[in-house]
């Protein structure tokens, strides 16, 4: 719902189609490949929800678009070619940053059982979308480095750049911290 609600600001913001935002803010991860992969390619639970809901085809294929192009792929991340897209795309990454995004990296893996950090596994640097996606031998730390501290730097547009600033300042002071505790130094 922070993504929706972000991304609807930033619809209105940047005058953009302000129910295709919210179309494809609502349903990017409903097929997403970690999550759905029987639907990912069809985005079939994503076209069912908007065909029940009577949305007109043109919009259905907006946003399918969108939510192709929004998802993070490492180094085969693309930069969505209309305005809707920049500004879920923009929303979805600020969601994954700053103080939620850290809360979020250690719900997430440890759902998954990794490990929080192990000087022994190092962060793996320019993946692409498939080394990305099967980069199973990493922790949570590790993921600042190999995703959450590259967003800052992808934002599209000018006013969540400034916010992306400040989430990635806090992120930083965390990791500093971190490993200050994790070495015995505080």
């Amino acid at each position: 719902m922070r993504v929706y609600k972000l991304a609807t600001k930033i619809a209105k913001q940047e005058n953009a189609d302000v129910k295709i935002v919210q179309l494809a803010a609502l349903l990017h991860d409903v097929d997403d490949i970690k999550l759905s992969p029987d639907t990912y390619v069809t985005k079939k639970n994503a076209v069912d929800f908007m065909t029940i809901n009577k949305i007109d085809g043109k919009r259905i294929e907006a946003v399918c678009k969108i939510i192709d192009e929004v998802s993070f792929a490492g180094t085969d991340s693309v930069v969505p070619d209309t305005i809707e897209g920049k500004c879920v795309q923009d929303a979805d990454r600020l969601d994954a940053i700053g103080a939620i995004g850290i809360a979020r990296t250690f719900a997430y893996g440890g759902s998954r059982g990794r490990k929080i950090y192990d000087p022994e596994i190092k962060s793996k640097m320019g993946m692409n979308k498939e080394e990305y996606r099967n980069n199973q031998d990493s922790t949570s730390i590790n993921h600042f480095y190999e995703k959450l501290l590259l967003l800052k730097d992808m934002m599209n547009t000018t006013e969540r750049k400034k916010l992306a600033e400040h989430r990635q300042v806090v992120m930083q002071e965390f990791l500093n911290e971190f490993m200050l505790e994790w070495e015995g130094k505080m």
